[in-house]
Protein backbone atom coordinates (compact mmCIF):
# COMPACT_ATOMS: atom_id res chain seq x y z
CA UNK A 1 0.00 0.00 0.00
CA UNK A 2 1.18 3.38 -0.86
CA UNK A 3 1.67 6.37 0.98
CA UNK A 4 -0.92 7.69 0.06
CA UNK A 5 -3.35 5.14 0.37
CA UNK A 6 -2.17 4.15 3.55
CA UNK A 7 -2.79 8.19 4.58
CA UNK A 8 -6.39 8.34 3.22
CA UNK A 9 -7.28 4.95 5.60
CA UNK A 10 -6.19 6.44 8.55
CA UNK A 11 -8.06 10.05 7.52
CA UNK A 12 -11.11 8.43 7.38
CA UNK A 13 -11.31 6.71 10.05
CA UNK A 14 -9.99 10.21 11.95
CA UNK A 15 -13.19 11.81 10.16
CA UNK A 16 -15.67 9.14 11.39
CA UNK A 17 -14.36 9.32 15.18
CA UNK A 18 -14.64 12.77 14.97
CA UNK A 19 -18.14 12.77 13.03
CA UNK A 20 -19.24 10.05 16.59
CA UNK A 21 -18.56 12.73 18.80
CA UNK A 22 -20.04 15.54 16.61
CA UNK A 23 -23.38 13.37 16.68
CA UNK A 24 -22.66 12.29 20.66
CA UNK A 25 -22.33 8.95 19.84
CA UNK A 26 -18.92 8.50 20.66
CA UNK A 27 -18.24 6.00 23.73
CA UNK A 28 -15.89 7.34 26.12
CA UNK A 29 -14.66 4.49 28.97
CA UNK A 30 -14.86 5.55 32.38
CA UNK A 31 -11.52 3.87 34.28
CA UNK A 32 -11.53 2.23 37.64
CA UNK A 33 -9.42 2.03 39.82
CA UNK A 34 -10.42 -0.41 42.49
CA UNK A 35 -12.09 -3.09 42.82
CA UNK A 36 -15.70 -3.68 41.01
CA UNK A 37 -18.78 -2.76 43.63
CA UNK A 38 -21.18 -1.24 44.57
CA UNK A 39 -18.82 2.09 45.26
CA UNK A 40 -15.93 2.21 42.58
CA UNK A 41 -12.95 4.46 42.87
CA UNK A 42 -12.15 6.37 39.32
CA UNK A 43 -8.44 6.96 38.04
CA UNK A 44 -8.56 10.35 39.55
CA UNK A 45 -9.40 9.33 42.77
CA UNK A 46 -12.81 10.51 42.99
CA UNK A 47 -15.92 7.86 44.95
CA UNK A 48 -18.64 6.91 42.64
CA UNK A 49 -21.68 4.53 43.16
CA UNK A 50 -21.47 2.41 40.91
CA UNK A 51 -25.02 1.96 38.90
CA UNK A 52 -24.06 0.22 35.77
CA UNK A 53 -22.38 -2.97 36.06
CA UNK A 54 -23.75 -6.18 35.48
CA UNK A 55 -22.59 -6.78 39.06
CA UNK A 56 -26.01 -7.90 39.66
CA UNK A 57 -25.40 -10.05 43.11
CA UNK A 58 -22.69 -8.25 44.45
CA UNK A 59 -19.94 -11.03 43.72
CA UNK A 60 -17.21 -9.75 41.16
CA UNK A 61 -15.25 -7.90 43.93
CA UNK A 62 -16.90 -10.21 46.82
CA UNK A 63 -14.09 -11.45 49.28
CA UNK A 64 -15.12 -14.63 49.45
CA UNK A 65 -15.37 -15.04 45.45
CA UNK A 66 -11.68 -13.89 45.37
CA UNK A 67 -10.74 -16.81 48.10
CA UNK A 68 -12.37 -19.42 45.87
CA UNK A 69 -10.30 -17.87 42.56
CA UNK A 70 -6.89 -18.15 44.53
CA UNK A 71 -7.76 -21.30 46.45
CA UNK A 72 -8.00 -22.53 41.96
CA UNK A 73 -5.06 -20.54 41.20
CA UNK A 74 -3.12 -22.39 44.35
CA UNK A 75 -4.29 -26.18 42.85
CA UNK A 76 -4.58 -25.61 39.01
CA UNK A 77 -1.97 -22.43 38.04
CA UNK A 78 -2.70 -19.21 35.93
CA UNK A 79 -3.55 -20.53 32.83
CA UNK A 80 -2.79 -23.45 29.83
CA UNK A 81 -1.71 -22.52 26.82
CA UNK A 82 -3.99 -24.93 25.31
CA UNK A 83 -7.09 -25.48 23.63
CA UNK A 84 -9.61 -27.82 25.67
CA UNK A 85 -9.26 -30.86 23.23
CA UNK A 86 -5.65 -31.12 23.51
CA UNK A 87 -4.25 -30.44 27.05
CA UNK A 88 -6.57 -27.67 28.53
CA UNK A 89 -8.88 -29.99 30.45
CA UNK A 90 -8.69 -29.88 34.23
CA UNK A 91 -11.15 -31.49 36.67
CA UNK A 92 -11.98 -28.44 37.72
CA UNK A 93 -13.59 -27.51 34.27
CA UNK A 94 -15.59 -30.51 33.87
CA UNK A 95 -16.98 -29.97 37.72
CA UNK A 96 -17.80 -26.60 37.00
CA UNK A 97 -20.07 -28.19 33.58
CA UNK A 98 -21.51 -30.82 35.79
CA UNK A 99 -23.08 -28.10 38.19
CA UNK A 100 -23.80 -25.96 35.38
CA UNK A 101 -25.77 -28.71 33.79
CA UNK A 102 -27.56 -29.41 37.69
CA UNK A 103 -28.25 -26.11 37.81
CA UNK A 104 -29.76 -24.78 34.63
CA UNK A 105 -31.67 -28.57 34.62
CA UNK A 106 -29.95 -29.71 31.25
CA UNK A 107 -28.37 -33.30 30.55
CA UNK A 108 -24.57 -31.33 29.54
CA UNK A 109 -22.53 -27.98 29.13
CA UNK A 110 -19.89 -26.84 27.37
CA UNK A 111 -17.74 -23.62 28.29
CA UNK A 112 -16.39 -21.07 26.74
CA UNK A 113 -13.80 -18.14 26.75
CA UNK A 114 -16.68 -15.59 26.43
CA UNK A 115 -20.61 -15.90 26.01
CA UNK A 116 -20.03 -13.98 22.93
CA UNK A 117 -18.03 -17.21 21.67
CA UNK A 118 -20.87 -19.39 23.36
CA UNK A 119 -23.20 -17.49 20.83
CA UNK A 120 -20.89 -17.44 17.88
CA UNK A 121 -20.31 -21.13 18.15
CA UNK A 122 -23.82 -22.32 18.46
CA UNK A 123 -25.76 -22.06 15.50
CA UNK A 124 -23.31 -23.13 12.34
CA UNK A 125 -22.54 -26.80 14.27
CA UNK A 126 -26.16 -27.49 14.04
CA UNK A 127 -28.19 -25.97 11.60
CA UNK A 128 -27.19 -25.28 7.96
CA UNK A 129 -28.85 -24.39 4.69
CA UNK A 130 -32.04 -26.61 4.85
CA UNK A 131 -33.18 -24.94 8.26
CA UNK A 132 -34.30 -21.87 9.47
CA UNK A 133 -33.31 -19.97 12.82
CA UNK A 134 -36.48 -17.43 14.19
CA UNK A 135 -34.73 -14.87 16.06
CA UNK A 136 -36.16 -12.28 17.61
CA UNK A 137 -35.40 -8.67 16.63
CA UNK A 138 -33.31 -6.93 20.04
CA UNK A 139 -31.40 -10.11 20.30
CA UNK A 140 -28.14 -9.45 21.58
CA UNK A 141 -24.92 -8.61 18.71
CA UNK A 142 -23.44 -12.31 19.50
CA UNK A 143 -26.88 -14.06 18.62
CA UNK A 144 -26.84 -12.12 15.63
CA UNK A 145 -23.12 -12.45 14.60
CA UNK A 146 -23.66 -15.88 15.36
CA UNK A 147 -26.57 -16.42 13.03
CA UNK A 148 -24.88 -15.08 9.87
CA UNK A 149 -21.63 -17.28 10.10
CA UNK A 150 -24.49 -19.71 9.69
CA UNK A 151 -25.93 -20.84 6.22
CA UNK A 152 -29.34 -21.61 7.88
CA UNK A 153 -32.60 -19.11 6.35
CA UNK A 154 -33.04 -16.43 8.46
CA UNK A 155 -36.74 -14.97 10.10
CA UNK A 156 -36.80 -12.12 12.38
CA UNK A 157 -39.78 -11.40 14.72
CA UNK A 158 -40.89 -8.04 16.51
CA UNK A 159 -39.36 -8.14 20.16
CA UNK A 160 -41.21 -10.82 22.37
CA UNK A 161 -44.00 -9.86 19.77
CA UNK A 162 -45.93 -13.62 19.22
CA UNK A 163 -48.57 -12.83 16.69
CA UNK A 164 -45.15 -12.22 14.22
CA UNK A 165 -43.08 -14.64 15.75
CA UNK A 166 -46.38 -17.37 15.01
CA UNK A 167 -45.72 -15.92 10.97
CA UNK A 168 -42.52 -16.27 11.10
CA UNK A 169 -42.45 -19.84 12.22
CA UNK A 170 -45.49 -20.19 9.37
CA UNK A 171 -43.03 -18.87 6.55
CA UNK A 172 -40.13 -21.12 7.41
CA UNK A 173 -42.63 -24.18 7.61
CA UNK A 174 -43.91 -23.25 4.01
CA UNK A 175 -40.78 -22.77 2.87
CA UNK A 176 -40.11 -26.60 3.65
CA UNK A 177 -37.26 -26.30 6.17
CA UNK A 178 -35.74 -29.04 7.96
CA UNK A 179 -35.36 -27.65 11.39
CA UNK A 180 -36.54 -24.70 12.70
CA UNK A 181 -35.13 -23.04 16.38
CA UNK A 182 -36.37 -19.98 17.81
CA UNK A 183 -34.06 -17.74 19.40
CA UNK A 184 -34.44 -15.02 22.81
CA UNK A 185 -32.45 -13.35 24.72
CA UNK A 186 -34.30 -14.51 28.17
CA UNK A 187 -34.00 -11.45 29.27
CA UNK A 188 -33.21 -8.29 26.79
CA UNK A 189 -30.35 -6.28 28.08
CA UNK A 190 -31.26 -2.94 27.22
CA UNK A 191 -34.47 -2.77 27.93
CA UNK A 192 -35.29 -5.26 30.68
CA UNK A 193 -37.80 -6.88 29.35
CA UNK A 194 -38.84 -11.04 30.02
CA UNK A 195 -39.18 -12.89 26.81
CA UNK A 196 -42.83 -14.46 26.97
CA UNK A 197 -41.36 -18.38 27.35
CA UNK A 198 -44.41 -20.47 28.26
CA UNK A 199 -45.73 -18.70 24.64
CA UNK A 200 -42.61 -19.41 22.78
CA UNK A 201 -42.26 -22.84 23.98
CA UNK A 202 -46.31 -23.71 23.14
CA UNK A 203 -45.45 -21.96 19.56
CA UNK A 204 -42.50 -24.26 19.28
CA UNK A 205 -44.65 -27.30 20.47
CA UNK A 206 -46.98 -25.97 17.97
CA UNK A 207 -44.42 -25.72 14.52
CA UNK A 208 -42.31 -28.39 15.93
CA UNK A 209 -39.55 -25.73 16.43
CA UNK A 210 -36.43 -25.94 18.88
CA UNK A 211 -35.73 -23.32 21.60
CA UNK A 212 -32.87 -21.42 22.26
CA UNK A 213 -32.46 -18.75 25.12
CA UNK A 214 -29.56 -16.49 26.11
CA UNK A 215 -29.62 -16.25 29.81
CA UNK A 216 -26.57 -13.63 30.30
CA UNK A 217 -28.82 -11.28 31.55
CA UNK A 218 -30.92 -13.83 34.02
CA UNK A 219 -28.66 -17.11 35.44
CA UNK A 220 -27.91 -16.24 38.85
CA UNK A 221 -31.21 -14.40 40.10
CA UNK A 222 -34.26 -14.88 37.69
CA UNK A 223 -36.47 -17.49 38.99
CA UNK A 224 -37.61 -18.35 42.68
CA UNK A 225 -34.12 -19.95 43.11
CA UNK A 226 -32.60 -18.09 40.27
CA UNK A 227 -32.15 -20.63 37.71
CA UNK A 228 -33.11 -18.35 35.06
CA UNK A 229 -35.90 -17.10 32.67
CA UNK A 230 -37.31 -20.29 32.08
CA UNK A 231 -37.29 -21.12 35.68
CA UNK A 232 -39.03 -17.36 36.41
CA UNK A 233 -41.38 -18.33 33.15
CA UNK A 234 -42.08 -22.17 34.23
CA UNK A 235 -40.73 -23.93 30.80
CA UNK A 236 -37.31 -25.45 32.83
CA UNK A 237 -37.27 -28.54 30.60
CA UNK A 238 -38.82 -27.38 27.37
CA UNK A 239 -36.11 -25.19 26.32
CA UNK A 240 -34.01 -26.83 23.99
CA UNK A 241 -29.99 -24.60 23.85
CA UNK A 242 -29.10 -22.29 26.42
CA UNK A 243 -26.03 -20.16 26.16
CA UNK A 244 -25.26 -17.76 29.18
CA UNK A 245 -21.79 -16.16 30.71
CA UNK A 246 -19.87 -16.58 34.27
CA UNK A 247 -19.21 -13.03 33.80
CA UNK A 248 -22.09 -11.05 35.11
CA UNK A 249 -24.21 -12.37 37.95
CA UNK A 250 -22.20 -15.46 38.40
CA UNK A 251 -18.72 -14.00 39.44
CA UNK A 252 -18.14 -11.20 36.74
CA UNK A 253 -15.06 -12.74 35.43
CA UNK A 254 -15.34 -13.81 32.38
CA UNK A 255 -16.74 -17.13 30.59
CA UNK A 256 -19.46 -18.10 28.73
CA UNK A 257 -21.67 -21.58 28.22
CA UNK A 258 -23.95 -23.59 26.58
CA UNK A 259 -26.18 -26.00 27.76
CA UNK A 260 -28.80 -28.65 26.88
CA UNK A 261 -28.76 -32.23 25.39
CA UNK A 262 -25.84 -34.36 25.83
CA UNK A 263 -25.92 -35.10 21.37
CA UNK A 264 -26.01 -31.11 21.15
CA UNK A 265 -23.13 -30.64 23.47
CA UNK A 266 -20.95 -33.64 21.91
CA UNK A 267 -21.78 -32.08 18.58
CA UNK A 268 -20.31 -28.57 19.80
CA UNK A 269 -17.49 -30.21 21.75
CA UNK A 270 -16.53 -31.76 17.84
CA UNK A 271 -17.60 -28.73 15.48
CA UNK A 272 -17.69 -25.32 17.50
CA UNK A 273 -15.10 -23.08 16.17
CA UNK A 274 -14.71 -20.55 19.22
CA UNK A 275 -14.05 -23.94 21.34
CA UNK A 276 -11.65 -25.67 18.93
CA UNK A 277 -9.33 -22.70 18.44
CA UNK A 278 -9.50 -20.48 21.88
CA UNK A 279 -7.53 -21.15 25.21
CA UNK A 280 -9.77 -22.87 27.84
CA UNK A 281 -10.86 -21.12 30.56
CA UNK A 282 -8.66 -19.73 33.25
CA UNK A 283 -9.04 -22.33 35.70
CA UNK A 284 -9.39 -19.59 38.70
CA UNK A 285 -12.40 -18.43 37.36
CA UNK A 286 -13.41 -21.95 37.08
CA UNK A 287 -13.19 -22.38 40.47
CA UNK A 288 -14.56 -19.01 42.05
CA UNK A 289 -17.83 -19.80 39.65
CA UNK A 290 -18.04 -23.14 41.23
CA UNK A 291 -18.15 -21.26 44.69
CA UNK A 292 -20.50 -19.08 43.29
CA UNK A 293 -22.74 -21.76 42.31
CA UNK A 294 -22.70 -23.34 45.18
CA UNK A 295 -23.64 -20.24 47.33
CA UNK A 296 -26.35 -19.31 45.26
CA UNK A 297 -27.80 -22.72 45.13
CA UNK A 298 -27.73 -22.87 49.15
CA UNK A 299 -29.46 -19.79 49.73
CA UNK A 300 -31.88 -16.74 47.98
CA UNK A 301 -30.42 -14.00 50.04
CA UNK A 302 -28.14 -12.16 47.39
CA UNK A 303 -31.08 -12.68 45.05
CA UNK A 304 -33.62 -11.48 47.46
CA UNK A 305 -31.72 -8.17 47.70
CA UNK A 306 -31.49 -7.74 44.30
CA UNK A 307 -35.21 -7.76 44.06
CA UNK A 308 -35.88 -5.37 47.21
CA UNK A 309 -33.46 -2.90 45.59
CA UNK A 310 -35.13 -3.36 42.27
CA UNK A 311 -38.71 -2.95 43.60
CA UNK A 312 -37.77 0.45 45.26
CA UNK A 313 -35.53 2.14 42.72
CA UNK A 314 -38.13 1.37 40.16
CA UNK A 315 -41.13 3.00 42.35
CA UNK A 316 -38.92 6.08 43.08
CA UNK A 317 -37.47 6.90 39.86
CA UNK A 318 -41.15 6.97 38.44
CA UNK A 319 -42.11 9.54 41.80
CA UNK A 320 -39.35 11.59 40.80
CA UNK A 321 -41.25 11.79 37.17
CA UNK A 322 -38.31 9.57 35.01
CA UNK A 323 -40.04 7.98 32.03
CA UNK A 324 -38.53 4.16 32.45
CA UNK A 325 -38.98 0.68 30.45
CA UNK A 326 -41.61 -0.89 32.64
CA UNK A 327 -40.78 -4.74 34.50
CA UNK A 328 -39.50 -6.16 37.51
CA UNK A 329 -35.78 -6.62 36.00
CA UNK A 330 -32.96 -5.17 37.85
CA UNK A 331 -32.02 -3.78 34.41
CA UNK A 332 -33.88 -0.23 34.61
CA UNK A 333 -33.78 1.95 31.28
CA UNK A 334 -34.28 5.42 32.24
CA UNK A 335 -35.74 7.05 28.67
CA UNK A 336 -34.07 10.77 27.59
CA UNK A 337 -34.67 9.41 23.86
CA UNK A 338 -31.90 11.81 22.66
CA UNK A 339 -28.16 11.00 22.47
CA UNK A 340 -26.05 13.93 23.04
CA UNK A 341 -28.92 14.01 25.98
CA UNK A 342 -28.01 10.81 27.69
CA UNK A 343 -24.15 11.95 27.02
CA UNK A 344 -24.86 15.00 28.94
CA UNK A 345 -26.88 13.20 31.77
CA UNK A 346 -23.90 10.38 32.26
CA UNK A 347 -21.50 12.80 32.58
CA UNK A 348 -23.96 14.88 34.95
CA UNK A 349 -24.16 11.97 37.10
CA UNK A 350 -20.57 11.58 36.63
CA UNK A 351 -20.09 14.77 38.57
CA UNK A 352 -22.45 14.33 40.92
CA UNK A 353 -20.62 10.81 42.41
CA UNK A 354 -22.47 8.46 40.42
CA UNK A 355 -21.28 5.96 37.72
CA UNK A 356 -23.44 5.53 34.39
CA UNK A 357 -23.48 5.13 30.64
CA UNK A 358 -25.68 6.40 28.01
CA UNK A 359 -27.01 4.25 25.37
CA UNK A 360 -27.88 5.25 21.62
CA UNK A 361 -28.34 3.89 18.45
CA UNK A 362 -26.67 1.86 17.27
CA UNK A 363 -27.07 -0.01 20.19
CA UNK A 364 -30.61 0.92 20.93
CA UNK A 365 -32.98 2.08 18.02
CA UNK A 366 -32.63 5.47 16.82
CA UNK A 367 -34.59 8.13 19.16
CA UNK A 368 -34.37 5.43 22.02
CA UNK A 369 -31.57 6.79 23.54
CA UNK A 370 -31.02 6.37 27.58
CA UNK A 371 -28.93 6.14 30.80
CA UNK A 372 -29.39 2.43 31.68
CA UNK A 373 -29.56 1.99 35.62
CA UNK A 374 -28.27 -1.64 36.90
CA UNK A 375 -29.34 -2.43 40.53
CA UNK A 376 -27.36 -4.85 42.62
CA UNK A 377 -27.05 -6.94 45.51
CA UNK A 378 -24.67 -5.23 46.64
CA UNK A 379 -26.47 -1.64 46.90
CA UNK A 380 -27.37 -0.06 49.99
CA UNK A 381 -30.60 1.87 50.88
CA UNK A 382 -28.39 4.95 51.57
CA UNK A 383 -27.05 3.98 48.30
CA UNK A 384 -30.10 4.23 46.27
CA UNK A 385 -31.13 7.15 47.75
CA UNK A 386 -28.35 9.25 46.72
CA UNK A 387 -28.36 8.35 43.92
CA UNK A 388 -32.31 9.59 43.46
CA UNK A 389 -31.05 12.73 44.55
CA UNK A 390 -28.58 13.39 41.94
CA UNK A 391 -31.39 11.63 39.21
CA UNK A 392 -33.40 14.40 40.52
CA UNK A 393 -30.86 17.25 40.36
CA UNK A 394 -29.47 16.49 37.19
CA UNK A 395 -33.09 15.69 35.76
CA UNK A 396 -34.08 19.63 37.12
CA UNK A 397 -30.53 21.03 36.10
CA UNK A 398 -30.61 19.71 32.34
CA UNK A 399 -34.52 20.31 31.63
CA UNK A 400 -35.28 16.74 31.84
CA UNK A 401 -37.63 17.02 34.77
CA UNK A 402 -40.10 20.21 35.45
CA UNK A 403 -38.88 22.75 38.25
CA UNK A 404 -41.81 23.07 40.60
Amino acid sequence: MSDGAKNAFYSGLQQNLSTLREQGLFKPERVLASRQGAVVESEDGRTLINMCANNYLGLSGDLETQKAAEAALQKYGYGLSSVRFICGTQTVHKELERKLSEFLGTEDTILYAAAFDANGGVFEPLFDENDAIISDALNHASIIDGIRLCKAARYRYANNDMADLEAQLQAATAAGKRHKVIVTDGAFSMDGTIAQLDKICDLADKYGALTLIDESHASGFMGATGRGTHEHCGVMGRIDIITGTLGKALGGAMGGFTSGRKEVIETLRQKSRPYLFSNTLAPMIAGASLSVLDRISKSTELRDRLHENTAYFRKEIERIGFTIKPGTHPVVPVMLFDAPVAQKFAARMFELGVLLSGFFYPVVPMGQARVRVQLSAAHTREQLDTVLKAFEQAGRELGILKNN
